[in-house]
């Protein structure tokens, strides 16, 4: 799995010109350009044509550009894929996805509009029926890279309450997690929508982190700080990290399958994730300011 930092998304309107230019100022790792929420029908084209030439001029730095469009079911779907193909962002995020077949299909679009090979698909999760289909959707094309989870949508569905430890989410975070680690994937909690609760945000990116998600997705710069800070590995860990990757090195040159670091077994496993958090660690480490 990629330990490309995911830690933060920001949604940024399609149609404000200005917002994706501010983009490129932002410490955001990534921008969501988005085409369908936030766009109204009357501005669609507009939109289409503003993301692609910002995406195509480039000028974003180290962050992931995601194009959100339309659905396929939709009069702006279909020319929304063939217009991100070649729009050189990084990859095209599908809204509300309930089947593979779906990914199937924007697949099949990118690749007979000329889109390369490392232009990625990612699914956002924000329905009952495609929470369901999790893994079939997680396993449904070698394009596909992410999940987006789109909690405000699916409480919509669910005629679930936002509170504050997100028990009636739970069930549907839990089943996209396993769907997407099973599968390789990235994946992104969902937004926090009241921007004026500080402590609120703060507390859902360390539920969203110790859930096992790679980062969040946001609806507001403010929100991009506390982030990336919730989300990057913390010195303490890194440095317990690289004290086992070496203590676990100099065992297995030993032939020593396990070893004890400040009282406490460690197995090949713990290793594992060791690597992986001194991997995120130096990526973060390595961006630009």
């Amino acid at each position: 799995m990629s330990s490309r930092p995911r830690r933060s998304v920001l949604y940024m309107p399609g149609s404000n010109a200005r917002a994706l230019e501010k983009g490129k100022t932002l410490p955001a790792d990534g921008l969501i350009l988005d085409l369908e929420d936030a766009v109204a029908p009357d501005a669609k084209a507009t939109a289409r044509a503003q993301v692609v030439a910002a995406t195509q001029a480039g000028g974003y730095g180290h962050r992931e550009l995601l194009v959100r469009v339309n659905g396929l079911d939709t009069p702006w779907g279909y020319e929304d894929l063939v217009a991100a193909a070649t729009s050189g962002a990084d990859a095209v995020l599908l809204p509300k996805v309930e089947s593979a077949d779906t990914v199937r299909k924007a697949d099949a679009i990118l690749r007979a509009s000329g889109a390369p090979d490392e232009l990625a698909l990612w699914c956002m999760m924000e329905t009952p029926r495609g929470i369901l289909r999790a893994e079939e959707i997680a396993d449904s094309s070698p394009r596909l890279a992410g999940f987006v989870m789109g909690t405000s949508d699916l409480a919509k569905d669910l005629h679930a309450a936002h509170t504050p430890l997100r028990l009636p989410m739970l069930v549907g975070l839990g089943t996209c997690l396993l769907a997407a680690r099973a599968a390789g994937l990235a994946i992104l909690d969902g937004v926090y929508l009241d921007l004026n609760d500080d402590e609120g945000f703060a507390a859902s990116c360390q539920q969203g982190l110790e859930l096992g998600f790679d980062g969040k997705t946001l609806i507001h710069p403010k929100q991009v700080a506390p982030a990336n800070t919730t989300f990057a590995p913390s010195a303490e860990a890194v440095a317990t990290s690289r004290k086992l990757i070496e203590a676990w090195a100099a065992a297995s040159a030993e032939g020593k399958g396990v070893v004890v670091v400040d009282g406490k077994l460690v197995e090949n496993l713990h290793v594992e994730n060791a690597k992986r958090l001194v991997a995120l660690a130096d990526a973060i480490a390595g961006r630009e300011p």
